[in-house]
């Protein structure tokens, strides 16, 4: 059976891509695109570096530019990201009947609560994967073990999540976007650790 890993090139999506894969799932990275930028670069170096089929798809930028007038409402990321990603699996849905992505335990956004993932499952018939009931620690260790990672403050250039867009945009808007993001550490899987291919 396919299934759908929503990808941005991080440590989480391609854990629970190999998870799915261990599994025996015919898994699919899937990065969405928008068009207000290419952003979808470092997700298919990571896909390709790791061995996993990737697909970008692009939908209406209308869905970002909704997101981007909630951030801009909201001076905080929260409910436009959420909004993205909402939008993104009920979409998906139409065409998958798996759809994973890497949302952890920890994660605040993107992020659906139980009573959302049970209300997306019954009415689209679909079946829908994270990690949350991993931990930070646990995921840490697993991918350090897994895969060859490369650190580095979070930009336009080193992942393919949604904030990329939503950057350009409110940049566009005349927003200094470092102060509606948080500066973090982004990690990149570039490779698999020696003795661990896929």
């Amino acid at each position: 059976m396919k299934a759908a890993v929503l990808y941005s090139g991080g440590k989480d999506s391609s854990l629970m891509a190999v998870i799915l894969d261990k599994l025996g799932y015919d898994v699919e990275l899937v990065t969405i695109n928008f068009g207000k930028f290419n952003s979808s670069i470092p997700a298919a170096q990571s896909a390709e570096s790791l061995n996993f089929k990737h697909k970008v798809i692009q939908l209406d930028q209308q869905i970002l530019n909704d997101a981007v007038d909630m951030i801009i409402r909201d001076n905080f990321p929260n409910n436009g990201i959420n909004h993205i990603h909402h939008t993104v699996l009920e979409i998906l849905s139409d065409d998958y009947e798996v759809i994973a992505d890497g949302t952890r335990r920890e994660d605040r956004i993107p992020k659906l609560t139980f009573s959302e993932i049970q209300s997306l499952e019954d009415r689209k018939n679909i079946q829908y994967l994270n990690l949350t009931g991993i931990g930070y620690k646990t995921i840490n260790d697993t991918c350090d073990r897994l895969f060859n990672l490369q650190k580095a403050e979070s930009d336009i250039h080193n992942s393919s999540d949604y904030e990329m867009e939503i950057r350009v945009l409110l940049q566009e808007k005349g927003y200094n976007t470092d102060e509606i993001f948080p500066q973090h550490i982004q990690s990149r899987v570039i490779g698999w650790k020696e003795n661990e291919q896929k």
